[in-house]
């Protein structure tokens, strides 16, 4: 049976999980910064480990299901959406992919929610994040938490996941074991660290938006700036979620069941209020998952993996559509062109 692990490369920290028919054999956190100065830790654990069927992530914004070795340098910019020399965001993971690559690693790149077929068209116009690859995964992890706890198929798991990340807030709508919606944390309600999606005034009178401004502007920073203001910030991270659930939850209408996941779904006053504000919509619940210290992204990662290489999993990875995915992040663009958006990314050729 296939040897597998997932990686979900957080703002915060970077994950590895590890899966052998159910046996978790891989199970570890790393800060992101630390690591992308140096990999070694994540090689030794993941060399360390045996030889490995697939690895699965990381993967930014994700791409069509791809071999690492067979992605070129232009199709890792578009999955990581930063041009050459950007100190903003999540530096380095294109690097660090590479060396992973070069050591041998297995490595494949997974789709996010805007490559899936199953999430309708019209839902994508002029969206570039709704919903990155890890997302995917988490959603993967929640679906087969569903399966396990209710006995059933994927087909038969219809729910909303609410990821409060260490960042950003979002959330993906799950249609009989299919993603049909999402929410991306750039373009959803406010985050712990980021504003989540700006008013497109702000960002005019910003001038410019770089991949920093993208990273900021959340909880974290008012409360900081602000600290008499930080429970109307709290207030506003609440409501966010609250209303990115309402909505997410009327693509979905089979659902009946919100998974809480990400860092601060632990948060044992922040879980209390959302599960009175969201009652009405059904169960919720943490996703709890089945590792100890790798984060849902991670070991969502890992079943997806598992999936794609003829595991236990096959049949809800085929579910989810992953190997039919397709596109690039800039195929539903009209407000600006897909040729603007290349050229901000460094990327000349139309």
């Amino acid at each position: 049976m296939p040897r597998v692990a997932g990686i979900d490369p957080g703002t915060l920290t970077l994950d590895a999980c590890g899966l052998e028919e159910g046996r978790v054999f891989l199970d570890a956190s790393w800060p992101t910064a630390e690591l992308l100065r140096d990999s070694a830790p994540l090689l030794d654990a993941l060399l360390g480990a045996g030889p490995l069927d697939l690895v699965a992530g990381p993967s930014g914004y994700g791409l069509p299901l791809r071999r690492a070795r067979d992605v070129s340098d232009e199709e890792l910019r578009l999955a990581f959406l930063a041009p050459p020399g950007e100190p903003g965001g999540i530096g380095g993971l294109r690097a660090l992919t590479r060396r992973l690559e070069a050591a041998g690693v297995p490595l494949v790149f997974t789709p996010g929610v805007l490559h899936l077929e199953t999430v309708p068209r019209h839902r994508k116009l002029n969206r570039v994040d709704l919903g990155t690859a890890d997302k995917v995964c988490a959603a993967a992890l929640a679906i087969e938490q569903q399966c396990r706890r209710r006995a059933c198929a994927p087909e038969d798991v219809s729910l909303v996941l609410l990821e409060l990340g260490g960042a950003f807030t979002a959330g993906v709508a799950v249609e009989r074991g299919q993603i049909v919606d999402g929410l991306g944390g750039s373009s959803g309600p406010i985050g712990w660290r980021a504003a989540g999606a700006l008013d497109g005034e702000v960002a005019f009178l910003a001038g410019e938006v770089p991949k920093a401004m993208i990273f900021d502007g959340g909880v974290e920073r008012i409360a900081r700036d602000a600290p008499d203001l930080r429970a109307v910030a709290l207030e506003a991270y609440i409501e966010g979620a609250v209303r990115a659930a309402r909505r997410l939850a009327d693509a979905a209408p089979g659902s009946a069941e919100v998974v809480l996941s990400g860092r601060h779904a632990s948060d044992a006053d922040i879980s209390r209020r959302l599960t009175s504000a969201l009652a009405d919509l059904g169960e919720v619940r943490p996703l709890a998952g089945f590792a100890a210290t790798a984060k849902q992204g991670a070991q969502g990662a890992a079943i997806v993996a598992d999936g794609l290489a003829g595991g236990r999993h096959r049949a809800l990875v085929e579910r989810l559509g992953i190997r039919e995915a397709k596109g690039t992040v800039l195929d539903h663009l009209y407000v600006i062109s897909p040729t603007a958006a290349r050229r901000r990314l460094g990327l000349d050729r139309a």
